[in-house]
């Protein structure tokens, strides 16, 4: 069992930078593929970024490539997703989601473990 929780949200101009962390708890972490995902009002939640156990593999959607980044710190259980030149359109519920044997990073169903979610809104 794993749970998860985000901080980091909050209102931003667009332009600007926000850093999101996810904080694990539970009996293990150790393993798990780390995602990111988002859900606009009225929307379906979409994948926004994952990262393998070892770091070494990220994985973006085409929407935030280039200005966001997905890190990890197996030591202190937390994911990262810093976000730079930030659009409204960036405007979300931005969800930490942990799973074994990830596939396919998009696929929200092979992510068993969802944190509550943190809110971002960017301004015009």
């Amino acid at each position: 069992q794993v749970q998860l929780v985000e901080s980091g949200g909050g209102l931003v101009q667009a332009g600007g930078s926000l850093r999101l962390s996810c904080a694990a708890s539970g009996r293990t972490f150790s393993g798990y593929t780390m995602g990111w995902f988002r859900q606009a009002p009225g929307k379906e939640r979409e994948f926004v970024a994952a990262i393998t156990w070892s770091g070494g593999t990220t994985y973006y959607a085409d929407s935030v490539k280039g200005r966001f980044t997905i890190s990890r710190d197996n030591a202190k259980k937390t994911v990262y997703l810093q976000m730079n030149s930030l659009k409204p359109e960036d405007t979300a519920d931005y969800y930490c989601a942990a799973g074994l044997r990830v596939r396919a990073f998009t696929n929200k169903n092979e992510y068993a473990y969802w944190g509550q979610g943190t809110q971002v809104t960017v301004s015009s």
